[in-house]
């Protein structure tokens, strides 16, 4: 019974607050003591470099390592008293000296990090039973578009060793392409056809990942409304639409006709500045400079300008948005927002 492992495996160590709970730092190692008992036992702690803890409990009459408390078929009161004050110690330590992580693995936790940057989406844990199962859903209608679990490997490969994976919802032929490569399996406890399982034990980049999670939520986007970068270094954005108010702009494979498009002029502006319509896509149109190349265009029409200090980039990001590298949808509290000057 690795009673450690089971507490501290969603925690994060914090080294600073070692000193002052009592730990005493030992050539690479933290440790610290703790009668218990009347004195007749003592739970010796190490903490290593790499967050690792250890317990040990010593019989202090016979001097010697007692371990029975670690054997889940001893369930007599003495050895329940001594499994108890070990476990107690352990979490007080815990909850003194460490933070709290989503999950057990150092991707799974990065990945939950990076949905919260992407869409401002925290992992629902729904069931009891299954605490380390985190659902993302969008918001908008409670869709699921990725599942983060721990599970014995031994369900999706040959293994017997605990591991973290993701859930997500794929095109059904790229499914297929992927499932030829290392790290990626046939979706365990969903659909195998439209679902996929990916290991998340740096086996696939963090990158990677992420344009898959990207791809799985917007089959959970109901409507289509983008945010799009637009350089006036490149091009004259700003009076485009003196003459007209309709234009072609560079489009992404996934803008449909009826989207909506927010413009977001970069600096000096540094705001949204136009909301436009889809009206034609996948317009032919070659062009290529050292800035930009094009192979297709759509056609949009200004439907409302905005203020330039109505959505600036310092609001945008109260909203979630951190960066506009390219084509992004719009958080939902951010369009609700938007849509009230429309």
């Amino acid at each position: 019974m690795n009673i450690e492992n089971e507490i501290f495996k969603r925690c994060k160590i914090r080294f600073d607050k070692l000193n002052g709970y009592g730990f005493k730092k030992i050539d690479d190692k933290y440790v610290i003591s703790k009668n218990i008992l009347n004195n007749a036992f003592r739970i010796d702690v190490v903490i290593l470099n790499d967050g690792s803890v250890k317990g040990k409990i010593f019989d202090l009459e016979f001097e010697c390592e007692y371990t029975n408390y670690r054997a889940s078929n001893q369930q007599g009161e003495f050895v329940s008293k001594v499994r108890s004050e070990f476990i107690n110690f352990l979490n007080d330590i815990k909850d003194k000296c460490t933070t709290s992580n989503y999950f057990i693995s150092n991707q799974a936790n990065r990945i939950a990090n990076l949905i919260k940057e992407e869409y401002n989406d925290d992992p629902e844990f729904a069931w009891e039973k299954s605490p380390g199962f985190g659902i993302f859903r969008n918001p908008d209608n409670d869709k699921w578009y990725a599942l983060i679990m721990n599970i014995n490997k031994n369900k999706i490969d040959k293994e017997n060793i605990e591991v973290e994976i993701i859930n997500l919802k794929l095109d059904e032929e790229k499914i297929k392409e992927l499932l030829k490569r290392k790290g990626f399996y046939t979706a365990y406890h969903m659909n195998k056809e439209k679902w996929i399982t990916i290991i998340l034990d740096d086996t696939i980049s963090d990158g990677e990942l992420m344009s898959y999670i990207m791809e799985s939520h917007r089959f959970t986007e109901k409507t289509k409304e983008w945010l799009m970068p637009a350089n006036p270094k490149y091009y004259d954005v700003i009076n485009c639409f003196n003459d007209t108010d309709t234009i072609m702009w560079k489009q992404s494979n996934n803008i449909k006709i009826g989207d909506d498009i927010y413009l977001y002029v970069a600096s000096p502006y540094s705001c949204i500045l136009y909301k436009c319509k889809v009206i034609d896509v996948n317009i032919p149109y070659e062009y290529s400079d050292k800035n930009l190349s094009m192979n297709k265009v759509m056609k949009i029409k200004l439907l409302k300008e905005f203020d330039n200090n109505l959505f600036t980039f310092d609001k945008l990001k109260k909203y979630g948005v951190n960066s506009i590298r390219g084509p992004r949808s719009i958080p939902k509290k951010l369009s609700d927002e938007i849509n009230k000057y429309c």
